[in-house]
């Protein structure tokens, strides 16, 4: 499978999928006009990647977004649903929700996630500043 990468704008983050290095990486804001047609190919590229063979292979995904809004956190769980799944189909998913220290609305968020996505392995980690 080609990479997929979509540069950030002024209102959606930079998301990179390294199919080859089994790695998915969330980086800055995400308020797109429409979520859902932003974070569509990005849902439909992790519904085939998961499709293929290699479940014995960990995914690694990293989210650092500073902030997000309503439909990007629909969009969002979607995603999240979608690798807690594979892990409750026996695929190791690593999640490793970034935040700055003082971010507590951030945090917080990742700490629901442990909660409702509970095969994944989510670490919360705290961005140096």
């Amino acid at each position: 499978m080609t990479p997929l990468h979509i540069p950030a704008t002024g209102s959606s983050p930079e998301i990179e999928f390294r199919f080859d290095d089994h790695e998915l990486s969330l980086r800055g804001e995400s308020f797109p006009e429409n979520a859902a047609a932003f974070y569509g190919p990005v849902i439909a590229a992790l519904r085939d990647f998961l499709d293929q063979p290699g479940r014995d292979q960990a995914l690694k995904v990293s989210v650092s977004l500073t902030y997000f809004n309503s439909s990007s956190t629909k969009m969002l769980f979607t995603l999240f649903d979608l690798l807690d799944q594979a892990a409750a189909s026996g695929r190791s998913v690593q999640l490793h929700w970034w935040h700055d220290v003082e971010d507590d609305t951030i945090r917080e968020f990742g700490e629901e996630l442990m909660v409702d996505f509970q095969n994944m392995d989510i670490q919360l980690c705290v961005i140096d500043a």
